[in-house]
């Protein structure tokens, strides 16, 4: 276990929780649910939503459900966090623990209730959908994840397929 890169990846997330925390906070004081107001254009505009459900408002009945997939993600994370050994799953797993974590506060502590809270969405993107900034930690760190898979590197630092320095050959 390389110690310093599980402590990286914690502090990324801890950074992730508080500014979208933060951000959250801003919104929810002071943006409108009715108005947006332009950020670059019509392109990104601030406007405050409540979601009960995940990307777009899908499935907004099962907000429970939603609850316990962030609480698997960030126990995984978690877990997976003491098999690092490279960098890059570093910043990503943080990204990723952080941006569930920061939904999952929502989910836990907002209304209408304990663990079916609803999340604060309040950037608008031409209004194909509306995120905050730890669903842009997410879907970094999924695209990131998704990179690392294509070219092979493992949590652990080895590249798929290679034996790690030391190990042997099942064969012999």
């Amino acid at each position: 276990m390389n110690t310093r890169l599980v402590a990286l990846v914690f502090l990324l997330a801890i950074v992730v929780v508080v500014i979208d925390q933060v951000t959250k906070a801003i919104a929810t004081t002071t943006l409108s649910e009715t108005e947006a107001r332009p950020l670059v254009g019509d392109f990104l505009t601030l406007q405050l939503v409540y979601n009960p459900g995940a990307a777009f408002s899908f499935a907004s009945g099962m907000t429970w459900v939603f609850t316990i997939v962030a609480i698997v993600v960030v126990t995984v994370v978690i877990r997976l966090s003491h098999r690092i050994d490279s960098l890059w799953w570093a910043v990503l797993l943080g990204l990723l623990l952080g941006g569930a974590t920061g939904n999952l506060i929502d989910r836990l502590f907002r209304q209408p209730g304990f663990g079916r809270g609803h999340v604060v969405d309040f950037l608008n993107y031409g209004g194909w959908f509306i995120g905050n900034l730890a669903d842009v930690a997410i879907v970094s760190a999924a695209v990131g994840i998704a990179v690392l898979a294509m070219v092979g590197l493992e949590v652990d630092g080895t590249r798929a397929g290679r034996r790690a320095p030391g190990e042997q050959a099942a064969d012999g």
